[in-house]
């Protein structure tokens, strides 16, 4: 009986593993958008924090250098915290009914 339970557990633990590989190679496709300004400055990173694109309106290129260059720092502030959410959302659904002790964050 304890023999049948050993391999269910471990049967789990590789349908989990084999979950949590696919969940992070789709997080790496995933595209988030950062912005400030109002929608002026924009960036696009994935969730493995790789940055793809960086938009600034044209029209703030004669504005003060202080200003433009503070509102690229909150736009990539906004996407980093939008990729933080969405990987957390998407690992949450996969450790759904596993205990997991405080504090522990996925992936690894």
């Amino acid at each position: 009986m304890m023999k049948n339970q050993l391999a269910g557990l471990m049967k789990q633990a590789q349908q989990m593993q084999d979950n949590l590989k696919r969940a992070q190679e789709e997080l790496a496709r995933t595209e988030v958008e950062g912005q400030a300004g109002a929608g002026m400055v924009k960036v696009v990173m994935t969730c493995r924090y790789d940055v793809k694109r960086v938009q600034i309106d044209p029209s703030l290129l004669g504005e003060e250098r202080d200003m433009l260059e503070d509102l690229v720092a909150a736009a990539f502030n906004d996407a980093v915290r939008k990729v933080e959410s969405t990987t957390q959302e998407k690992m949450s659904g996969l450790t759904m009914g596993m205990p997991m002790p405080p504090g522990f964050k996925l992936p690894f």
